[in-house]
C-alpha cells in the first residue's frame, strides 16, 4: 500500500471586491455604464459608490436611503432617478437601435 501525504490545508486570504474602488476617473466612470448595462445590471450602485453615495444623493436631491434603495438589487428606480444619477455622475446615456 502506498504511503499518503499529510493533508495540509492552505488558507487563502480573500478580500471583498467592490467596483467602486476601481472607478477613479470620470473616464472610467463613464465607461462603466456601457459595460454594466450588458454585463452586470445587478450592481447599479457601484458607480454611485465610486463617487460617494452622499455626494450623489445631494446632487440628485434624493436622500441617501432612497438612493440606496432605488439602486439596490431589488430596487426599481424610475427613469427620472436614473437620469438624475447619471447627471450627478457626469455621464450621459445614449440610445441606439437594438440589433434584431
Amino acid at each position: 500500500m502506498a504511503k499518503t501525504s499529510t493533508n495540509t490545508r492552505v488558507k487563502t486570504k480573500t478580500v471583498p471586491y467592490d467596483v467602486a474602488d476601481q472607478l477613479r476617473t470620470p473616464k472610467e466612470m463613464a465607461a462603466y455604464p456601457d459595460a454594466w448595462l450588458t454585463e452586470v445590471p445587478d450592481d447599479a450602485a457601484g458607480i454611485a459608490r465610486a463617487k460617494g453615495m452622499s455626494k450623489v444623493a445631494r446632487e440628485t436631491g434624493l436622500s441617501r436611503e432612497s438612493l440606496y434603495k432605488a439602486l439596490s438589487e431589488d430596487g426599481n428606480p424610475s427613469l427620472a432617478t436614473v437620469l438624475k444619477v447619471a447627471k450627478a455622475l457626469g455621464v450621459q446615456l445614449h440610445a441606439r437601435a437594438a440589433l434584431s
